[in-house]
């Protein structure tokens, strides 16, 4: 186990502390023993905050597109089998909404809740994020998921896929602890509002996407000949300097990088050093946005 300082330091999820470098179960890979090893050890090398969803196709692997919903629960099943009983300071965050038939209706979120549970065989979930597509208000979703911690199967509450507006509407109804949007070098500063919203709010900001780039659901590190250059000039790899540059944004963003490879793992890890490269803050910023 790693000792000494989290790399690039932590931050309060509510009252939860994780590391800013935590790992996405989204790439775990298709071999189940080789992903619950991959877990075993992000966890003993100090990772402390794992963000998984019970939509996670098993593929998980760069090229391919297709989102297999047939493959529901898997990577929560794995991350049962790998990690509990789990150590005390682990926090694990997963995300409701999605359904094979589009977005879940809010009555439908409690069943999906309690299909987190049960995958990871939790009688609690550390944070839930609704993950939202295409409403103008969530109002009703995200108040279901407020009735379920009140009733005590969520500790936290996060947002997914959404605009300052829906933070504005969900705070009215129960705390917002993290909020999940597309956001990376390459995607240009279209949701520098929000991100700079949830820092006035002390919530904490955290990317999809931020290694894929355009590639989205291709997985792999985005080529950028910016990116590139500058990694080899800092003797550091794409990959790195990307999560460093993430980690950048500011004190709440988290990094939630996913791979199935131990090496990857390690060295996504050791980006959390390299906050203080010369010149890494100014990666991206001349975007233009989408």
């Amino acid at each position: 186990m790693r000792s000494g300082p989290a790399p690039g330091g932590t931050y309060l999820l509510g009252d939860l502390t994780v590391n800013r470098i935590g790992l996405g179960a989204k790439r775990l890979g298709r071999d189940r023993d080789r992903a619950a090893a991959l877990l075993r050890r992000a966890v003993d090398s100090g990772i402390n905050h794992i963000d998984t969803a019970a939509f996670y196709p098993t593929y998980a692997e760069p090229g391919h597109e297709e989102h297999d919903f047939a493959a529901l629960g898997w990577a929560n099943d794995v991350i049962r089998r790998a990690l509990a009983p789990y150590p005390a300071d682990l926090v694990i965050a997963t995300k409701v909404g999605p359904t094979p038939d589009g977005l879940a209706r809010p009555d439908q979120l409690r069943g999906q809740v309690e299909a987190n549970l049960r995958a990871l065989g939790r009688d609690h979930l550390d944070l839930v994020y609704l993950r939202q597509h295409g409403l103008d208000s969530i109002a009703e979703h995200f108040g279901a998921l407020a009735e379920l911690r009140q009733a005590g199967l969520i500790r936290h509450l996060g947002i997914s896929n959404v605009r300052p507006s829906h933070l504005a509407e969900a705070e009215t109804i129960a705390p917002v602890v993290a909020l999940q949007n597309r956001y990376g070098i390459d995607f240009g500063r279209v949701n520098d509002e929000i991100l700079r919203a949830c820092h006035a709010r002390n919530i904490a900001f955290v990317p999809f996407f931020a290694l894929a780039g355009p590639g989205r659901e291709r997985g792999g590190v985005s080529e950028s000949d910016a990116v590139v250059a500058f990694a080899r000039s800092a003797g550091v790899s794409p990959a790195q300097a990307r999560i460093a540059w993430t980690l950048s944004r500011g004190p709440h963003v988290l990094a939630i990088p996913g791979t199935s490879s131990a090496a990857h793992l390690a060295e996504n890890l050791q980006a959390g050093d390299l906050l203080r490269l010369p010149g890494i803050g100014a990666l991206g910023t001349g975007d233009s946005g989408e």
